[in-house]
């Protein structure tokens, strides 16, 4: 009994645990998770996978080539002795020929081309890898607007409930006073709309706050309920004298390491190569070639090749590299140009919505009292209900300003930290 006790508690406990987790959920999560739920990165593991297979095919290269050729032919002449020598019959050789042969080569050395090619893969492997890895950042800044925008409702939402209060409190003390006949019914009529202003509102803002969890839902893969509350992320200190650690740099690094791979087999390929070769075959003739009889034989030694026509194009190719590593480094160098104007904006709206959050909560309080002795004016019947709910909203804009201003504050500084590449 206390065992099963026990148990259920356990249950019990993972079942509320489980739920409290679901109810919240933070930008790292979010970045994350939308990370691995992207299609592309399925990527990684085909690439991997490519990478190996070429690799391998490669590395046989050093293994015997084994060929098997025959032959059968008919000639219109053949070898014979244009004398006659009394006494002793010349062999006459057959017109048709045959021949079977297998041939085995063992490459020693092929001037470093397998080496080459085998740095050429790796290489390009790492351009396609770090291309993915460029698209999949890319998402992080729509995760980013779409959290801080669920986030910006979330507050637009509570403050509409706060004005809806404020404005539900008037109405109680505008009615009261319409019962005591010192306000009329156009007065409570007034209040009343506004209240309906704000219903409506809020209708608005939820379906919008839907649209954005339901797109945030689909990156993430993640079901996000309507009680799901996202945490507000700390504002951490940025660095505006930061290296840009972007991973479009390294992609440019891969880029400029597969040049230089590229340009190791244009040195590879001019190269002599040495090989040991070996022939066995079996046909008439065979090596003899005054024998009309199958017979087998065989022979082998060593091979030397010199290619010297890609010489002839090793000077334009080398350059052709070099061409391209210099649009490389231009491209580089335009993106960093780029990037660092990105960064300064970014620090700049940083600055203002800093200087702007200073003045937020003043304002809010001035509001505040303006509001309270507008409310005494129109108990006082010198001020009219349009003017009460006037200050009322000035007050309400004051506080949406400062949730404004907060949000924003904090979307800047992921968006320069995502820029930076932090």
């Amino acid at each position: 009994m206390n065992a099963f006790r026990y148990i259920s508690g356990c249950l019990i406990f993972s079942m509320f645990q489980s739920a409290a987790a679901q109810q919240s959920l933070n930008l790292d999560d979010c970045q994350r998770k939308a990370r691995v739920n992207y299609p592309m990165i399925k990527q990684f593991g085909l690439l991997e996978k490519s990478e190996e297979y070429n690799l391998s095919n490669l590395s046989k290269a050093y293994l015997p080539q084994i060929s098997l050729n025959a032959q059968a032919n008919y000639q219109s002449d053949a070898v014979h002795f244009p004398i006659h020598i009394p006494g002793i019959d010349l062999p006459t050789i057959d017109k048709d020929q045959y021949r079977a042969i297998i041939d085995v080569t063992q490459t020693i050395w092929d001037g470093g081309i397998t080496s080459s090619q085998q740095k050429i893969t790796r290489s390009a492997n790492e351009v396609e890898i770090q291309n993915v890895e460029v698209t999949l950042y890319s998402i992080r800044e729509r995760v980013n607007n779409l959290f801080f925008g669920v986030l910006t409702l979330d507050e637009q939402i509570r403050q509409l409930d706060i004005l809806k209060e404020d404005l539900q409190t008037n109405f109680n003390t505008v009615n009261a006073l319409k019962q005591n006949g010192t306000s009329m019914q156009s007065d409570v009529d007034a209040v009343q709309v506004e209240i309906l202003n704000t219903e409506q509102q809020k209708i608005q803002l939820l379906s919008l706050r839907k649209a954005y969890t339901e797109m945030l839902s689909v990156m993430i893969n993640e079901k996000i309920i309507d009680q799901t509350r996202l945490e507000k992320p700390d504002a951490g200190p940025v660095n505006p004298y930061g290296t840009i650690n972007r991973p479009e740099v390294l992609l440019f690094d891969k880029q400029r390491s597969l040049f230089d791979a590229k340009k190791s087999m244009i040195t590879a390929k001019n190269r002599p190569n040495f090989s040991f070769f070996l022939q066995g075959g079996y046909g008439k003739p065979g090596l003899n070639m005054l024998s009309n009889d199958f017979e087998f034989f065989g022979s082998g030694g060593l091979r030397f090749n010199w290619i010297f026509g890609n010489l002839y194009t090793k000077s334009n190719e080398t350059k052709l590299i070099d061409v391209n590593r210099n649009l490389i480094d231009t491209q580089e160098e335009t993106f960093l140009f780029n990037t660092n104007l990105q960064l300064t904006q970014i620090y700049n709206e940083i600055q203002k919505t800093k200087e702007l959050m200073k003045k937020d909560d003043e304002i809010i309080q001035l509001r505040a009292r303006i509001k309270l002795a507008s409310e005494s004016k129109y108990k006082n019947g010198v001020y009219t209900v349009n003017d009460l709910l006037k200050d009322i909203y000035a007050e309400n804009q004051s506080r949406q300003a400062k949730i404004l201003h907060e949000i924003q504050y904090l979307s800047s500084i992921y968006n320069y930290k995502n820029a930076q590449g932090d």
